[in-house]
């Protein structure tokens, strides 16, 4: 079952705050963060990650707002980068297993063209070949591999020091 949070209110052309907007995308077997090989992963869980960055975003400057959603189901991240990724100033995604071979996840970030930085909480260059691979890659800014939980703060510091507010929102 798919988690989020509610929908980000819609900017106007008379908010005052034009707030930067960000969907931050986590992948399969992420609701499991602080169960699941912790030794890999940590011991912090996927809400206590979503909170800290969503707490960020409003003390960064400009402020963002950032919408959380995750899924075990490659249909619903597609349909999430299609529906959220559009509507949002950038994109950051931790597609997990996806990384390896969803063409469909790709495509779809290609699609909206979105500034878009890929994040993983283990090294995966120092893991098992097969997660060396990366299909998302040719798609994405940047990657933020290795560094745990903080490596979401460091790309939503870095979407947030590079992008400008959509005027169409």
């Amino acid at each position: 079952m798919a988690t989020t949070n509610p929908e980000p209110a819609r900017r106007g052309a008379d908010d005052p705050d034009r707030r930067l907007r960000v969907v931050v995308l986590h992948g399969p077997n992420l609701n499991l963060l602080g169960q699941r090989e912790p030794g890999i992963y940590g011991a912090e869980t996927l809400d206590q990650i979503n909170q800290r960055i969503t707490a960020l975003g409003r003390q960064l400057d400009p402020p963002v707002t950032v919408h959380t959603f995750q899924s075990n189901h490659e249909g619903e991240i597609v349909d999430a980068i299609q529906q959220f990724g559009g509507a949002s100033d950038g994109i950051i995604i931790n597609p997990a297993a996806f990384t390896h071979y969803s063409i469909a996840v790709r495509d779809a970030l290609a699609a909206v063209a979105k500034p878009t930085v890929e994040v993983h909480l283990s090294n995966v260059h120092a893991r098992e070949e097969f997660r060396h691979v990366s299909v998302t890659a040719s798609v994405v800014t940047g990657q933020v591999v290795g560094l745990g939980s903080v490596g979401y703060e460091l790309a939503l510091r870095f979407l947030a020091g590079h992008l400008t507010p959509r005027d169409d929102a």
